[in-house]
């Protein structure tokens, strides 16, 4: 600060009708001039945001990143994008979801636990830090639904 400065609120302080009045006008100025220095630099690094699943080929590399060679050949988009259903040749599903600024995905081994509401398809993967997902699948969801009854069957041998 330079000496002028320092002397005018020195001595603006000292009024004893105007010092405690300055100090909470100057700590309330600081306080928002720091927040927007946080908030300034959070943007410049690109924190944060709604971050969603950009389209079929955003989510086949997910898949393959939560397990590598996955290799996807059909896929279905939450209508919101923040939740995906993975299939490879051999049948196996990923479901894939939003977690904090990442994507996450598990391979759902059982039919147990999904439910199927008009569009909407809940899956429940068995993994308490998973959590329970509900996917907006539109038209696509009674489709999927009738064929992830079959994960687990092919596991098992198939059903007696």
């Amino acid at each position: 600060m330079s000496g002028k400065l320092a002397e005018t609120v020195t001595a603006l302080v000292a009024r004893p009708d105007i010092g405690p009045a300055l100090i909470v006008a100057a700590e309330t100025v600081a306080g928002l001039l720091l927040i927007l220095a946080v908030y300034g630099l959070a943007r410049a690094l690109r924190l944060g945001g709604d971050i969603r699943i950009a389209d079929r080929a955003h989510a086949i590399r997910l898949a393959d990143e939560a397990i590598a060679g996955f290799d996807a050949v059909d896929v279905t988009l939450d209508r919101a994008r923040i939740g995906a259903l993975v299939r490879n040749a051999a049948g196996r599903v990923m479901l894939i979801r939003r977690h904090g600024c990442h994507f996450v995905g598990r391979e759902l081994t059982s039919h147990e636990g999904i439910r199927l509401d008009r569009q909407y398809l809940t899956l429940e993967t068995g993994d308490r830090r998973f959590g329970l997902l509900t996917l907006d699948l539109g038209p696509d969801a009674q489709t999927w639904a009738a064929s992830l009854r079959r994960i687990g069957d092919s596991q098992r041998g198939g059903r007696a």
